[in-house]
């Protein structure tokens, strides 16, 4: 089941809410040793969860966390501006119809063929998201191994400088163009899972 919440300072109280931030610290401290805050060291939350923050969120049977994103919004403070700038050959792509996505999160207690599944579903959705909500362009900051995985995805993606060693990690910033045709190419190269159709919002400003 496919999620689409804003953050609320109350998220203790959406199970979904609390079931991503819990995978997000399993995934992004525990797993991959990031140096990120913790909230009751259950909790990965930083200063970018706030409101405005949206997130797509996928849930099993039971509401067990599959997988996630957040997305920024650009005309505001959000991390490829704020932190990665550098990263940029010009100024970041901002604007209205620009979202930043950060914390895509694959549950760790998945086996490969469900994360893969999972992880298809969910670029369908961000895609779907976008066009539902008219996002002309993602952008975002990603490793070598993983850009190399978004830009086969199919749909229209780029680099928006050359590759630069940060805190012992090779990263590229990126954008990618949403159109009408991004959902055709993603099915050509093989992300076929479509998602829930966009339910509602909650906690919405």
């Amino acid at each position: 089941m496919l999620h689409v919440l804003n953050y609320t300072p109350d998220w203790r109280r959406d199970p979904v809410l609390r079931s991503m931030f819990s995978a997000r610290k399993r995934v992004f401290i525990d797993l991959l040793k990031w140096d990120l805050p913790t909230v009751e060291d259950h909790y990965e939350i930083d200063r970018f969860d706030e409101p405005g923050a949206v997130y797509l969120i996928l849930s099993g049977p039971n509401g067990e966390h599959r997988a996630s994103a957040r997305l920024l919004p650009t005309g505001r403070p959000h991390l490829l501006e704020s932190v990665f700038a550098t990263l940029c050959r010009a100024r970041p792509p901002k604007g209205d119809a620009v979202r930043e996505i950060t914390r895509f999160c694959l549950d760790r207690h998945q086996g490969a063929a469900q994360r893969r599944s999972a992880r298809n579903e969910l670029i369908r959705a961000l895609a779907d998201y976008a066009l539902a909500f008219h996002i002309a362009t993602y952008t975002g900051v990603a490793e070598m191994p993983w850009f190399r995985q978004i830009a086969a995805f199919g749909w229209h993606c780029e680099a928006l400088g050359p590759p630069r060693e940060v805190a012992g990690q090779t990263l590229t910033a990126l954008r990618i163009n949403i159109t009408s045709d991004t959902p055709a190419l993603l099915a050509s190269a093989g992300i076929h899972s479509k998602a829930d159709d966009i339910g509602e919002t909650r906690h919405a400003a």
